[in-house]
């Protein structure tokens, strides 16, 4: 990892383990309208994209578009089930506070979800203003953008950073912009049956415990 001068961890799934409860409240809400998806169906083609590219998707399966409302409701219920279950990924903290090189969050959630929910989570003070969503780019992942614009704020060339991702769109996202990418796979969305696909894009490395981060590269460690 020589040359690594910036780590980029996306939010959902990598920082906080959100995704089962994220999948299970949309599952719930759409079932409200009608529209019976199941939790694979929102693993294979919701999970780690924006809002607008979800509904667009859930438009094409159900037949319909969604409420003008759903969203707000959606996000209503959403932060409900987040006030009581939400938690950081286990290891997380120790690994932000080992880090030796600068980080930040790149997160295909609105803003005003991903700065509530790492505020549940705790992890408020160590992310503070590092925090870069999909509201602020035109395109989001898989597009290159908000890693690309995560890179320029914290003043990194892209080739010098390194990307935590859990998704597939967030794998093809950080190759796009030229970074190199780790997979995280220790959320509990794996467990309920989230899987990468045969033939989906590699990261550069796999692990699924975040005690493992530093494990053959203890250069990234400060202490």
């Amino acid at each position: 990892m020589t040359g690594t001068s910036l780590v980029i961890f996306d939010c959902d799934g990598v920082l906080i383990d959100s995704e089962l409860i994220s999948a299970t409240v949309l599952v719930e809400q759409l079932r409200l309208h009608g529209v019976n998806a199941d939790l694979a169906y929102v693993f294979r083609d919701c999970l780690g994209r924006s809002f607008p590219a979800v509904a667009d998707n859930v438009a094409r399966f159900s037949g319909r578009p969604l409420p003008a409302d759903f969203e707000s409701q959606y996000r209503s219920a959403l932060l409900r089930s987040f006030e009581t279950g939400l938690r950081p990924m286990p290891g997380v903290v120790e690994v932000l506070d080992s880090l030796r090189i600068p980080y930040c969050v790149a997160t295909g959630s609105a803003t005003e979800r991903a700065t509530r929910s790492i505020a549940i989570a705790g992890l408020g003070d160590l992310v503070r203003d590092r925090l870069f969503t999909a509201s602020m780019v035109e395109r989001g992942k898989p597009a290159p953008d908000l890693f690309l614009l995560a890179a320029e704020k914290m003043k990194a060339a892209p080739e010098q950073c390194l990307v935590i991702e859990d998704s597939v769109l967030g794998v093809l996202a950080a190759r796009a912009a030229g970074m190199q990418v780790w997979r995280f796979t220790g959320g509990s969305h794996f467990a309920a049956g989230y899987s990468v696909a045969p033939g989906a894009v590699k990261a550069d490395r796999e692990f699924d415990r975040m005690a493992e981060f530093f494990r053959g590269f203890g250069e990234l460690r400060a202490h």
